[in-house]
């Protein structure tokens, strides 16, 4: 029987989750590099707004998201939106790899961990992906943040008073000259406490959330009843859209202080208490949401296309059994 038909059948917490070891793993990356690449490339210009709408200053305090794409537009053309590109795609890949496999192994340990606890089904989701998304995240970051640094100054270069760059190099270069390489990690604390907790966040919301729905339309009360493709994908992008509001809204001053300490000179380099009542006095606290738009937008349609490309690519990769 083949699994994917197998996993389809019935929308439970065993059966719609692939284990690690029935996935072609060569088949995995590969694949996977390809989509989620793909899925960089659509995205990549709501980072670039993000970022722009979190250092601002000046007039360009008061333009909105949609403000600051039109003036990116103005001033750098649609080669402005993909600012810093060319070094996040060639550090997507390693990371990626990082990530997924930290993110499956954790959760197929975790599922057998409180599998004697006779928990309800999204409190074993909401745990299990929770854990996986933590591990897979703080793993992933010695590669993440480097690129994450060169990219937001690639991002910003020209903008607000900030240098310019010939490049990923050149930027990479100026950084070790400047602070060693530990001006590469500036802001690695502040990124774990973004992205590991957020990561932890989105992916226990997004388990337990795609749960609820099922439950909520009914599955629980008629498991024999096998729901269509386009209801499962519906489900799950229900579910990234709601995981990414959870996200985006609980992490976003964090992300805020992080990307203003990483393109800050090394010279004029404050800290993170100083950014934050720099923040305050210029905006209020609502200095500390800028951005927030962008993001949830970012995180939501991100998440979603995500997810729904990583199941697909799950059962793309699941074993056949023989």
């Amino acid at each position: 029987m083949d699994t994917t038909t197998r996993a389809t059948k019935i929308p439970s917490l065993q059966q719609t989750e692939i284990n690690w070891d029935n996935l072609d793993k060569t088949k995995l990356y590969v694949v996977g590099a390809g989509m989620f690449s793909g899925v960089t490339v659509a995205l990549y210009p709501v980072s670039v707004v993000k970022t722009r709408m979190q250092v601002a200053s000046g007039d360009a305090l008061r333009r909105n998201a949609l403000a600051t794409f039109k003036n990116i537009l103005k001033v750098d053309g649609v080669a402005g939106l993909y600012r810093g590109f060319p070094t996040v795609i060639i550090g997507a890949v390693p990371t990626r790899i990082i990530f997924l496999t930290a993110l499956e192994t954790t959760k197929a340990a975790s599922l057998k961990l409180v599998e004697p606890f006779k928990l309800s089904e999204p409190v074993q989701a909401a745990f299990a992906n929770g854990l996986a998304g933590l591990s897979a995240s703080t793993c992933s970051q010695a590669i993440f943040v480097p690129i994450d640094v060169i990219s937001q100054k690639l991002m910003v270069q020209g903008y607000s008073g900030h240098a310019r760059y010939k490049g990923g190099i050149d930027v990479a270069q100026k950084v070790i000259k400047a602070d060693g390489i530990r001006g590469l990690y500036r802001g690695f604390g502040l990124s774990v406490m973004t992205y590991a907790p957020s990561s932890a966040v989105w992916w226990a919301s997004y388990g337990s959330s795609q749960r609820i729905i099922w439950s909520a339309l009914g599955h629980w009360q008629n498991k024999e009843e096998a729901p269509s493709q386009l209801k499962i994908v519906g489900v799950q992008a229900s579910g990234g859209i709601i995981a990414g509001a959870v996200t985006s809204f609980v992490t976003t001053p964090i992300d805020t202080i992080k990307t203003r300490l990483q393109v800050m000179d090394n010279e004029n380099r404050p800290k993170a208490g100083q950014v934050v009542k720099r923040l305050i006095a210029e905006d209020g606290w609502k200095g500390l949401y800028r951005g927030l738009g962008p993001r949830f937008f970012s995180s939501s349609a991100w998440g979603t296309s995500m997810i729904v490309c990583y199941e697909y690519l799950k059962r793309l990769c699941a074993k056949v059994e023989e």
